[in-house]
């Protein structure tokens, strides 16, 4: 016993230091769902999918739609990714989400302004 101390004590330790090392998550792991709106055709068919019921889909424009994940919910299962027939749903390895603010766990991704829309007034320049 006394040799498997004194031998433990020149090994290399089989933790990381974390958070001050970077870690790398492995291949397939299910992080936090990312929504490409200019994609989406609003067939809603991740929101009846999705077991924990986290994801909303709202029409903001002309074939433009929005999506907010609430990550409290989420249970992380990507079945809302499998399901959407475009890929608008991808799952990222982002792993990090704790919050101290349950509001802050709701995300939503904004659809895209269209290409040809009029400049905000607040950012013409003033002569």
């Amino acid at each position: 016993m006394l040799l498997s101390v004194l031998g433990s004590l020149f090994k290399k330790p089989a933790t990381i230091k974390y958070p001050f090392a970077s870690f790398k998550m492995p291949d397939h792991f299910r992080g936090q769902p990312k929504f490409d709106s200019s994609k989406c055709t609003g067939c809603r068919l991740c929101i009846r999918d999705c077991p924990s019921q986290a994801i909303t889909i709202t029409k903001v424009g002309d074939r433009k739609f929005e999506a907010s994940i609430d990550l409290g919910k989420c249970v992380y299962c990507a079945q809302c990714a499998e399901t959407c027939p475009r890929k608008v749903i991808e799952i990222s390895t982002d792993f990090e989400l704790a919050q101290t603010d349950r509001g802050t766990l709701k995300v939503t991704f904004h659809a895209q302004p269209a290409a040809g829309a009029c400049p905000d007034e607040s950012t013409e320049s003033q002569a």
